[in-house]
């Protein structure tokens, strides 16, 4: 699952060779290049920000870094959802590639009340009432989509709109939003099968009792690579209501707080965050949007 209840996707990156590096390379153009819109105020800028280091903005996140939120374990190369986000946050506060410094930050030290040695986190850490305690956020940069899994072979597998999943046997965890996402969005024709955990439910699929299995994106992404032989993504639903956010974690207090939210606020505004999304989220990991 998500860094909610889980450490991510820790083993889609199984074959990841090494732990995170200094950024020296910047982002890659088709990555980093996409973020747009002007810096933030002019409070916000590298000779009036109190980061870790003059003139420089230390990044962490957990090592390995694993796909599709960075790209082969090197966030600094600007590939992967997160590691482009990164560095579109960086821009618009007025940090070039250059300036940009990543570090190792295990999950558990992240959200735990003891100073940082960051600036920001990026790791999938999903916002919550209790975390927001010990810890700042920055406003989402990731509103979390609910999607639909399947074996590979199976009568859905091929469906690319949810006209095409109403007679399927689907199931999900019990007083979940994946459950909400089921009855109110894809509204089937059959009864829906509620399990009490998602690990019960993955056994449900792959013991025939239902053909799809409703997650969020990031514990299906997880599921269809490690927890399943022949899992395939069948496509992602479109966020409605109030989903779950990731948010950039920061300090206690941080005077950086401010700026990093307006920052992330401007690339939601103009596009960015959307596009990135869309690139790294929905079409380099096989998740399509279903209509």
């Amino acid at each position: 699952m998500r860094r909610t209840t889980l450490t991510s996707i820790a083993i889609l990156g199984a074959l990841a060779l090494s732990a995170c590096s200094a950024a020296s390379n910047g982002p890659s153009k088709g990555a980093g290049s996409s973020a747009g819109g002007s810096s933030a105020a002019n409070t916000c800028t590298p000779s009036s920000l109190k980061t870790q280091t003059a003139g420089t903005l230390t990044i962490a996140t957990d090592s390995p870094a694993f796909d599709p939120w960075f790209s082969d374990d090197k966030p600094s190369n600007g590939k992967g959802f997160e590691s482009a986000v990164a560095f579109a946050v960086a821009k618009q506060l007025g940090y070039p590639p250059a300036q940009v410094k990543w570090v190792v930050a295990p999950f558990k030290t992240v959200i735990a009340p003891t100073p940082k040695k960051f600036d920001f986190d990026i790791n999938q850490v999903s916002i919550t009432p209790a975390r927001a305690k010990v810890v700042d956020f920055s406003t989402g940069y990731y509103d979390v989509a609910q999607a639909v899994i399947t074996l590979k072979g199976s009568k859905i597998a091929g469906v690319t709109t949810i006209a095409g999943l109403r007679g399927a046997k689907l199931g999900a965890q019990k007083g979940t939003t994946s459950l909400d996402a089921i009855n109110n969005v894809i509204k089937p024709s059959r009864t829906v099968a509620e399990y009490p955990t998602n690990d019960v439910a993955v056994q449900a699929l792959k013991s025939g009792q239902i053909e799809g299995l409703v997650v969020d994106l990031p514990t299906g992404l997880f599921i269809t690579a490690a927890e399943l032989d022949n899992g395939q993504m069948v496509g992602q639903l479109a966020v409605t209501g109030a989903p779950e956010q990731f948010g950039l974690v920061l300090d206690k207090g941080s005077s950086l707080t401010s700026c990093v939210s307006k920052a992330v606020d401007a690339l939601r505004s103009d596009g960015t965050l959307a596009a990135l999304q869309k690139q790294w989220l929905t079409s380099s990991a096989g998740a399509p949007e279903l209509k």
